[in-house]
C-alpha cells in the first residue's frame, strides 16, 4: 500500500466535522431531554455521595462530576461540555494544528461524558461507533500541539490500519446479522419493499424509491448483501485496485442510504472510515490508469490485472449462483431468490470466521514489519532510535486494540487467550470496542406503526400534536435533515413497535406536555408558535397507534387506526401518577436554584442565542462556513506554492545576469 498522508489528513478533518455535528445536534436537545424539567433529567444518573472524585469517575466515567466543584448544576454542566466539544471540533475543522491526538482525546472524553448519562436517547450504535472511532483518532492523529510537527511518522500506517479493521467489522457484521436473524424479509429478498416507508425518518426520495418495481428492490437487497458480506474481504487485498473497487462500492451504498433515509452522522462516519482504503496515489492519478503499476515489469502488471479480473469474476459468479439471478423476459427484469439455506450460511460463517481473523493478523503484521523497516531506514541515530520507540508503543497499542476487538466481534472468543478477555472487560465500559449489526430484522411488514399524541382542553375536541420530523400529517413531505438526529422522534419510532410499558420515558413525555414545559415542547416544534397548545397546556392527553403506508397519489401517506397506545390522562390522574411512581419519573427533590456563576450565565446566554433555530439549519450553517473557510485556505496555499517556483526562477535569472551580463542557456 502506498503512502497514506492525504487520506489520513482527510480522515481527521472529516472526524472533526462529525464531532462538530454530534455535539451541536445533542446540545440543541439537552434542555428537553436531560434538563431539570426534561424527559430524563441527567442529574438522576449522578449520585453525589461525598466519595472522592477518583472513585466517582471510576464508577461512572463522566466529567459531569466536576459540575458541583465549578458551581454548576448537571444540566448547565452538560451544556458547557457540549459547547466545549463543539468549539474544539470547530477549531480542529478550521486549523490543521488542532487535529491533534490531545484534542481528539478531549473530544472523546467529552462525548463519553455525555454518553454516560444519555440513557435511552444516547444508546444508539452510531454513538458507540463514534466513540470507538474517536478513540482510534487518538492513535492516528499526530502530537502537533506538543511536538509542533505534522510530519509523517513511520508507524502511521499501523494505526491507520485499525480504521480499516473497524470498517471491516462494521460492514461484515451488518450484513451477517440480517441473515442470522432469520428475518423472512431478508431471506426472501423483499426487505426493501418495506424498508423505505418503515424506516425511522424517511427522506422525500424514499417515496420515489418505494415506487420501484419489486424485482429491482430484490436485486438491491442482493447488492447490499454482496457489498456488506463479500466485498469487505477485499479491504485487505495487496492489490490496490481491488481496495479501490471495494471503496467505491461501500461509498455507493452509503450515499444511497443517505439519499433515502435520515440516519444522522452514521453514514457520513462510515464513509469517513472508508478513507482508510485509499492512499496518496489515488489522489494524484486516476485509479483505472494503466500507468499505476507496482513494478515496472509488464509481466507482473498483467498478472495483477488477471488476478483482479478473476476476483471480480468470482464475486459475480458467486452472486449469480447464491441468489439464482436470471433474466425475466416477462417482467423485463432480473429475477432473484436465496439459493442457500440457513444451515449452509452458518457453515459458511464457521468456515470464514477463523480465516478472517488470520487475514487481519497477517495484514496487521505486514503493516508492522514495513513500518519497522522504515524506522530502520531513517538517517541519524537519534531519529532512528526515537522512531523505533514510537513504533514499539503504537504497534503494541494497535495489536492490543486488534486483540480486544476480537472479543466483541466473534462468537468464537472462547478460544482467545483469557488475558484478552480480561482486557476487554476492563475497557468495555469506555466504549473503546463495540459489536455492531444494523437492521437485524425488518419492522412494519404489516404497515408502519406510528404513535400519534392528541391533546384537548375540554376532553371532547381533540387536536393532533404534530412533530417536526416524524410522520404524522398525511400531506406533509418527509424531511431531509442529515446529519442531525432528533432523538425524541427516533425514540417515538421505537415506542410504536411495542406497548407503552416498554418505553417508560413516554409517560414522562405526557407528564411534561401536560405541565407545558417549554424545553420539551421545543423537541416537538423548535418554533413554539407551531405547537397547537403553546398558549395554554392541554388539560387532557391521549395517544393512539396508527398504521402508515406510502401512497401512490400526491399525498405522501395513508393510514388506518390500529389501537389505543396511551389512555386519556390529566394532571393528578391516578394512572399517570402510578406510572410516574412505578418508573421513578417523578422528581421528589425540591426545585434547585439556577447557578449564577459567570460560566453559568455565559452558557445561558449562548442558549438564548440559538433558541428557536432548527438544529439541522444550525449544523449545516457551521459545516458550510467551515468547508468554505478550508477551501479558501487551501486555494491560498496552492497559489503560494505555484508562485514560489517562479520567484526562485527570477532570482536565479537575476544572478546569472549579474554575473555574466546575459542569460546563458544553462540558466
Amino acid at each position: 500500500m502506498g503512502e497514506i498522508v492525504l487520506p489520513r489528513r482527510m480522515f481527521l478533518w472529516c472526524m472533526a466535522v462529525i464531532y462538530l455535528t454530534a455535539f451541536v445536534s445533542l446540545y440543541v436537545q439537552i434542555p428537553g431531554l436531560y434538563g431539570n424539567e426534561g424527559l430524563l433529567p441527567a442529574r438522576w444518573q449522578l449520585r453525589y455521595s461525598g466519595k472522592p472524585l477518583v472513585e466517582q469517575l471510576l464508577s461512572s466515567p463522566t466529567l459531569l462530576w466536576l459540575g458541583p466543584r465549578l458551581g454548576l448544576d448537571t444540566h448547565t454542566a452538560m451544556e458547557l461540555l457540549c459547547l466545549i466539544g463543539a468549539a474544539l471540533s470547530l477549531a480542529a475543522t478550521l486549523v490543521e494544528a488542532f487535529r491533534d491526538s490531545v484534542v481528539f482525546f478531549c473530544l472523546w472524553v467529552l462525548y463519553l461524558s455525555m454518553y454516560e448519562v444519555g440513557q435511552v436517547f444516547l444508546y444508539f450504535q452510531w454513538d458507540n461507533l463514534l466513540l470507538e472511532t474517536g478513540f482510534l483518532c487518538i492513535l492516528v492523529a499526530p502530537l502537533t500541539l506538543i511536538r509542533g510537527s505534522r510530519g509523517v511518522r513511520e508507524h502511521d500506517r499501523v494505526t491507520f490500519w485499525l480504521i480499516r479493521w473497524l470498517l471491516f467489522r462494521l460492514m461484515f457484521a451488518s450484513g451477517v446479522v440480517k441473515l442470522t436473524s432469520r428475518c423472512p424479509t431478508w431471506w426472501g429478498l423483499t426487505a426493501l419493499t418495506y424498508h423505505y416507508e418503515t424506516q425511522c425518518i424517511p427522506t422525500p426520495l424514499a417515496w420515489f424509491a418505494h415506487q420501484l418495481p419489486v424485482w429491482w428492490q430484490k436485486l438491491s437487497v442482493v447488492g447490499a448483501f454482496v457489498i456488506e458480506i463479500a466485498v469487505p474481504f477485499l479491504f485487505f487485498s495487496p492489490l490496490r485496485r481491488l481496495r479501490l473497487g471495494a471503496f467505491y462500492l461501500q461509498v455507493l451504498l452509503q450515499v444511497l442510504i443517505i439519499l433515502s433515509g435520515n440516519y444522522n452522522f452514521f453514514n457520513l462516519l462510515t464513509v469517513t472510515l472508508c478513507l482508510s482504503l485509499l492512499d496518496d496515489r489515488h489522489h494524484k492519478l486516476c485509479a483505472l490508469s494503466l500507468s499505476l503499476l507496482y513494478l515496472d515489469s509488464k509481466l507482473w502488471s498483467w498478472l495483477c490485472y488477471l488476478l483482479e479480473l478473476v476476483v471480480w469474476a468470482l464475486v459475480i459468479v458467486g452472486t449469480v449462483i447464491s441468489f439464482d439471478l436470471q433474466l425475466d423476459t416477462v417482467k423485463k427484469g432480473i429475477s432473484s431468490r436465496t439459493a442457500f439455506t440457513y444451515h449452509q450460511f452458518n457453515l459458511f460463517l464457521k468456515t470464514v470466521t477463523i480465516p478472517s481473523i488470520w487475514i487481519g493478523v497477517l495484514s496487521l503484521t505486514w503493516e508492522m514489519v514495513t513500518s519497522l523497516f522504515r524506522c530502520a531506514c531513517v538517517s541519524g541515530f537519534f531519529k532512528r532510535f526515537w522512531g523505533t520507540v514510537q513504533w514499539t508503543v503504537f504497534a503494541g497499542a494497535a495489536a492490543s486494540m486488534f486483540a480486544v476487538s476480537l472479543v466483541s466481534s466473534y462468537d468464537s472468543n472462547s478460544r482467545l487467550w483469557p488475558g484478552v478477555r480480561q482486557a476487554y472487560e476492563m475497557v468495555d465500559r469506555y466504549q473503546v470496542v463495540n459489536s455492531y449489526g444494523l437492521f437485524r430484522r425488518m419492522t412494519g411488514v404489516g404497515g408502519r406503526p406510528e404513535v400519534v399524541i392528541e391533546g384537548s382542553s375540554d376532553g371532547v375536541t381533540w387536536t393532533e400534536i404534530e412533530f417536526m420530523y416524524k410522520p404524522g400529517n398525511l400531506s406533509a413531505s418527509p424531511p431531509m435533515l442529515t446529519p442531525h438526529q432528533p432523538r425524541l422522534d427516533w425514540q417515538m419510532w421505537f415506542a410504536a413497535l411495542g406497548p407503552n410499558t416498554q418505553s417508560p420515558w413516554f409517560t414522562s413525555l405526557m407528564y411534561r406536555l401536560l405541565q407545558g414545559k417549554r424545553d420539551v415542547i421545543e423537541l416537538i416544534q423548535s418554533d413554539v408558535s407551531q405547537y397547537p397548545f403553546h398558549q395554554q397546556p392541554p388539560a387532557y392527553l391521549r395517544a393512539h397507534r396508527y398504521r402508515y403506508w406510502f401512497t401512490e397519489s400526491k399525498r405522501w401517506w395513508r393510514r388506518v387506526y390500529d389501537e389505543e397506545f396511551y389512555p386519556i390522562v390529566h394532571l393528578g390522574n391516578s394512572f399517570l401518577e402510578g406510572m410516574l411512581n412505578q418508573y421513578g419519573l417523578k422528581d421528589k427533590s425540591p426545585p434547585r436554584r439556577l447557578s449564577n456563576t459567570t460560566v453559568a450565565q455565559a452558557v445561558r446566554w449562548v442558549r438564548s442565542q440559538v433558541r428557536g433555530v432548527p438544529a439541522h439549519t444550525l449544523i449545516w450553517t457551521l459545516i458550510a462556513c467551515s468547508a468554505t473557510f478550508c477551501l479558501v485556505q487551501g486555494l491560498r496555499h496552492k497559489n503560494k506554492d505555484v508562485e514560489k517556483p517562479s520567484d526562485a526562477h527570477k532570482a536565479t535569472d537575476s544572478t546569472c545576469r549579474s554575473e555574466t551580463g546575459s542569460t546563458p542557456s544553462g540558466c
